[in-house]
């Protein structure tokens, strides 16, 4: 099992890039840069790529719409060059708040569109003359939409890999079950070790049925908060995720389009989900956070004892979690990623 962490996208690039070389000795694999209505992570990934040496360096997530999909494909592989074949290509939908709202785009057919882009993006790296013909993206622009001097074109340098790892941020049973099918990984949110089988089983078995064996198994990206403290500090971290969780599952989204709301659903917590959103829509948002259901908190949360803390790392790893996602909280972050990488190795 390797281990991961989101990197800071705000504030110093200096220091963020000191804090991932500090990471990368204590012993995460895996660097994780995200990209909302912030700086774009590009420009961080770049600046970390000359800061670091081993660690693997991802976007997490491109929105899928915020790019043409060859911009994409060489975005990704200006990154691998620049960080010596260390890459990982992370997409995503987002959310139509998001998309529509910051980028001024439709936001529509998502699982189609994502196919299309990882088609597009092999076709790239493979240096091939692109040409696709897909319902969102063709390529060259037909002539009676555009000038008609679009020629089919290939990539001018030579990437260090052909086969840049792909991982999809999903939570729909079709999205996942595509995630499952075509990508090298999959970074599911909002992750619980214990119902992942009953939320996704189904599209991952689906998914898998029909994936190429050349791709080997499928990454799976989660985890959580981690330390190793008494209880009463284990309970105030776990608290502390409440804010962020009702967040998600009560605003991210208007009612019928909160994908995060859903996923509490299939959990059981269904009366819960429709609760805290209500009560996030109208303002109430203490009230929302108070009513995350317990359970939920002290299985995503890798915190407590030590003993409590290597069971739940244990559970995320018996769940099918390849790259466990470390929140570290307390005085010793370095230390803490030591011996959690001395009981994954």
């Amino acid at each position: 099992m390797k281990l991961s962490m989101m990197l800071s996208y705000s504030g110093d690039p200096r220091q963020a890039a000191k804090d991932a070389a500090d990471l990368e000795r204590a012993g995460i694999d895996i660097g994780w840069v995200a990209e909302l209505y912030s700086f774009d992570a590009v420009s961080i990934l770049g600046y970390l790529a000359a800061n670091t040496e081993t660690m693997e360096l991802g976007s997490a997530i491109f929105p899928i719409y915020s790019r043409t999909p060859t911009l994409t494909a060489m975005t990704a592989a200006g990154l691998d060059a620049v960080s010596g074949g260390r890459f990982i290509l992370g997409l995503g939908a987002s959310g139509p708040q998001v998309i529509e709202g910051w980028h001024g785009v439709p936001y529509d057919r998502p699982l189609g569109r994502t196919r299309e882009i990882i088609d597009i993006c092999h076709k790239v790296w493979r240096r091939e003359r692109v040409e696709h013909d897909g319902a969102s993206y063709q390529l060259p622009l037909p002539a009676d939409q555009g000038t008609g001097l679009g020629k089919p074109l290939k990539l001018i340098n030579h990437p260090v890999r052909d086969n840049i790892p792909i991982y999809i941020a999903s939570l729909g049973p079709k999205n996942v079950e595509m995630t499952a099918e075509i990508a090298d990984g999959w970074i599911p949110v909002f992750y619980h070790p214990d119902k992942a089988e009953m939320v996704w089983g189904d599209a991952l078995a689906a998914g898998n049925a029909k994936r190429d064996a050349s791709l080997g198994p499928l990454n799976v990206v989660a985890g959580g908060a981690i330390a190793i403290c008494d209880d009463d500090v284990a309970q105030k971290i776990r608290d502390g995720g409440r804010s962020m969780t009702a967040l998600y599952v009560g605003g991210m989204g208007a009612k019928g389009k909160n994908f995060y709301n859903d996923v509490f659903c299939k959990y059981g917590y269904e009366a819960e989900a429709a609760e805290i959103q209500d009560l996030y829509l109208s303002g109430n948002k203490a009230e929302a956070e108070a009513l995350i259901p317990a359970d939920f908190m002290e299985a995503t949360a890798m915190v407590g004892d030590e003993g409590r803390v290597r069971d739940r790392v244990l559970a995320y790893k018996n769940a099918g979690v390849t790259a466990l996602q470390l929140q570290p909280v307390g005085p010793n972050p370095l230390e803490l990623i030591e011996k959690v990488r001395e009981w994954v190795e």
